[in-house]
């Protein structure tokens, strides 16, 4: 199977950044003649901290992701759990876009009957409940906890491991004996770091959202399936030079 995914980064940073958010697929998990490249958005959000912020993530990811069919791309993979710009991709693209929000709630649902979801700080509480909401999952969440940490979307953990791990197996083990929750979903790619740690540590299913959505990617690929467009429907009159002049004189 020769195939390229796009996997749209949707905080500006630089290489370096990027390379961080990448070291979420090791190469072994990679199957043989996938090309996997994660590109950053040129504009957007800073922190995803607010309805302003998650506005500028959908239009920004929208923005890197609509020429991805004519770049030689097979599928789109948002290395977000917000699933910024989705569903607008999935109408202007003929290539499978998946959203890791949505194939890690799902697949927590086929893992067990409540997941709690554990993230950074409560200003990234809005991202779920938006998502839960139109995947009508709300009442599969046991719970949404955080370890109230500001995040580095850059550099992500690398540096504080001894003390935001325990944090977050702290807040995860309350999710587990206090809500109800028998699985447990990293509220961020940014926090990939952590996942060894806890999925070792917790006595539930802990997923790692940036691989599971990555492998659904795959997975669709190699079975041929795509977005139905009787839900996403291609628009009559695109003007995707409009989009992507945007700012420019």
């Amino acid at each position: 199977m020769s195939k390229k995914i796009k996997v749209i980064v949707p905080i500006p940073m630089d290489q370096a950044g990027v390379d961080n958010r990448a070291s979420q697929l090791p190469k072994d998990l990679i199957m043989p003649g996938v090309e996997v490249e994660f590109v950053a958005v040129d504009w957007g959000a800073a922190l995803g901290d607010s309805y302003y912020d998650s506005m500028l993530m959908d239009m920004s990811v929208f923005e890197a992701g609509l020429k991805a069919e004519e770049e030689g791309f097979d599928a789109v993979c948002i290395d977000t759990v917000s699933d910024s710009g989705m569903y607008a991709l999935r109408s202007k693209l003929d290539i499978p876009v998946v959203g890791l929000g949505q194939a890690s709630f799902h697949i927590a649902c086929c893992l067990g009957h409540k997941f709690s979801v554990i993230t950074m700080w409560d200003e990234w509480f809005h991202l779920y409940t938006k998502i839960l909401r139109e995947y009508g999952l709300e009442n599969r969440c046991a719970s949404l906890r955080s370890i109230k940490t500001r995040p580095d979307l850059a550099e992500l953990l690398e540096g504080k491991e001894e003390v935001v791990f325990a944090r977050l197996e702290e807040e995860s083990l309350k999710a587990i004996n206090e809500d109800g929750a028998s699985v447990i979903v990293l509220g961020s790619t940014t926090m990939h770091q952590s996942h060894g740690y806890l999925q070792e540590k917790l006595p539930v299913p802990v997923i790692n959202p940036g691989q599971v959505g990555y492998k659904l990617c795959e997975m669709f690929l190699q079975l041929d399936l795509k977005h139905s467009k009787k839900s996403f429907a291609t628009p009559e009159m695109p003007d995707d030079n409009m989009i992507l002049s945007r700012g420019k004189s």
